[in-house]
């Protein structure tokens, strides 16, 4: 099959030497990142802090615009942010929750560190956390969720796609019932943005986060935020810091807001990690979300497949000692995430070689490795 998306493989140089199919933990990286490190070394080394003035003070907002158009949001509207979990935490501390609206939504298999944010930091705000379980490990009952929120609400924090099924949740139906009520939604989009279409102003969803580290390709420390105009002139964090001052360097004790997204900064930004972030949102925009999403069953199937074989720990680590990269998660397996630059052949050989491992008993020989990560 002529795949036109293949054209893109030469931008990323980890391709020549690996089949690379985890682009759900960590994406490729492209080929024009480390000039723009470079240019980041140049930049500090040149102008000191000086640098500040020469858009380095700018840069959260501005990467933020680059990866906007994916979101289906406008300039002004998303903001970068250390990751995930500071940014639900952020909207988290932004909404009250005076009983009897003194409940939050989330679901079983909604992210772990995102769970741990809501566990913990939830009750000292005087929130209760409703859990919606999973009746299969794969999906949410959309009846039960849907019947959960209720005028008791204050939030709706769950996953757009869930990390280990891949299975889409039905948003604009979810945002629906929640504005219903009188409550709002938060939604982490980490592993949806950059390979299925996602629209924020069509879902009607409040706030967004996702990050550029895996589908985007865009490298560890660039998360984003979004808020709607409507939660910005509604709300305000508690968790915050000084960029998200209207006059930061005003050195004011007292916090005045910025307007828009710059409200939901924080401290000093990661700025070497805003120059990484930008190269693969604007590929991914060269490519298209509609050609790279083409593909079956495209309401309910996000990016990855899991293979949940016999030893799967042992196999992915068989796979992985022949170059082709995956990675294996508990209750999962292995998971597989072909991306835009992937080939058919890629993914031939990664099933011939999961069928190998385990007819030959070539896994037994990782039976006794153990990896942090992958």
């Amino acid at each position: 099959m002529n795949d036109p998306l293949l054209v893109f493989r030469s931008e990323f140089p980890i391709l020549e030497r690996t089949t690379y199919l985890v682009s759900n933990s960590l994406g490729a990286m492209p080929r024009g990142v480390p000039d723009r490190l470079a240019e980041y070394v140049d930049t500090w080394a040149e102008l000191g802090v000086r640098a500040w003035a020469n858009g380095w003070w700018e840069m959260p907002i501005e990467a933020a615009n680059e990866i906007a158009p994916l979101l289906g949001a406008h300039a002004g509207e998303v903001a970068m942010v250390p990751n995930v979990s500071l940014g639900q935490a952020t909207v988290l501390s932004a909404v009250d929750y005076t009983a009897p609206r003194d409940r939050i939504v989330m679901t079983e298999l909604d992210f772990p560190s995102v769970r741990y944010v809501y566990d913990q930091l939830a009750p000292r705000l005087g929130a209760k956390v409703v859990v919606i379980p999973s009746d299969d490990g794969v999906s949410i009952d959309e009846d039960r969720l849907l019947a959960a929120i209720d005028e008791r609400t204050a939030l709706v924090a769950i996953s757009h796609v869930l990390f280990r099924s891949a299975y889409i949740m039905d948003v604009e139906t979810i945002c629906r019932r929640a504005h219903e009520v009188g409550a709002v939604v938060s939604l982490d989009a980490f592993h949806s943005v950059g390979v299925i279409p996602v629209d924020v102003k069509r879902s009607g969803v409040d706030f967004l986060t996702g990050g550029v580290l895996k589908w985007l390709c865009g490298g560890p420390g660039g998360c984003f935020l979004y808020a709607s105009p409507e939660a910005s002139a509604r709300y305000s964090p508690a968790l915050t810091g000084w960029q998200a001052h209207r006059r930061p360097f005003g050195f004011e004790p007292e916090m005045d807001f910025a307007d828009g997204a710059a409200r939901w900064l924080s401290g000093t930004p990661s700025i070497p990690a805003l120059y990484a972030a930008t190269e693969g949102p604007r590929l991914i925009r060269r490519a298209g979300i509609d050609a790279i999403r083409a593909t079956r069953d495209a309401t309910r199937r996000g990016g990855t497949v899991a293979f949940d074989v016999p030893h799967a720990y042992e196999v992915a680590q068989f796979l992985l000692s022949r170059d082709i990269i995956v990675d294996y998660r508990p209750n999962a397996g292995i998971r597989i995430a072909p991306h835009f630059y992937t080939s058919d052949a890629e993914l031939e050989r990664a099933v011939a070689a999961v069928d190998e491992a385990l007819t030959s008993g070539a896994w037994q020989s990782f039976s006794q490795r153990k990896s942090v990560v992958t």
